[in-house]
């Protein structure tokens, strides 16, 4: 019996174990993307974290009823699931990363439309948090005109948000040519599948949005 033999007879929900593999990488790719990007990517629309998140869920559920079994069989399979378990959570926990540029991302729709439904709901409630505490810490002290954080007056944004030429890596799932934005010229190249370029992201993000390339 090999480890894939076990996690079929411990867990009755998992029809095909490919099914879960293709799920994780799916995953892992878009943990890559989403960690590469110097802006959060739009959220995947394909069920890919529902599916995820049910998996953590059924498989937490079958840890528990498996916790003190002292079957050796039993326990090793536990330990397998365990680490799978560990391993979802990790890329799931570590994806997200709403935190950062919190204020930039409520500011239009547009930007909004990027975020699930649970993002949305903790960006507003931490973004009402951080400025609750800014007007009790010091703001509150200053004029009521100086206590907005999105201030945009005189064509200044206090609004901080992601450097879009910042530099990335990818890799071409197509061949094509490629626009590259420099500083002293713009550079047009011809790129083949599996070709591995560095641009700036607002060269690359077109073409990561087409599907044309992938962020590594």
């Amino acid at each position: 019996m090999d480890i894939d033999d076990i996690l079929r007879e411990v867990d009755p929900t998992t029809h095909s174990i490919s099914t879960g593999t293709r799920d994780l990488q799916a995953l892992t790719r878009q943990w890559v993307a989403e960690r590469s990007a110097p802006e959060l990517l739009d959220w995947p629309s394909d069920g890919l974290f529902e599916r995820v998140n049910d998996r953590i869920k059924a498989q937490i559920e079958t840890v528990e009823d498996m916790t003190g079994n002292m079957d050796p069989k039993t326990n090793f399979a536990l330990i397998v699931l365990q680490t799978e378990l560990e391993r979802f959570k990790f890329l799931v926990r570590s994806y997200l990363r709403i935190d950062k540029y919190t204020l930039h991302y409520l500011s239009t729709q547009e930007l909004r439309d990027r975020l699930s439904a649970t993002e949305l709901a903790y960006a507003t409630r931490h973004q009402s948090l951080l400025h609750n505490h800014y007007l009790s810490s010091f703001l509150g002290s200053f004029p009521q005109q100086l206590q907005n954080l999105n201030d945009t007056a005189g064509n200044i944004t206090m609004i901080d948000a992601p450097d879009l030429d910042t530099a990335v890596f990818i890799r071409m799932l197509k061949g094509r040519d490629v626009q590259g934005d420099g500083t002293d010229a713009d550079v047009t190249l011809p790129a083949e599948e599996g070709d591995v370029l560095i641009l700036r992201w607002s060269s690359a993000r077109a073409l990561v949005q087409d599907g044309d390339a992938e962020l590594v």
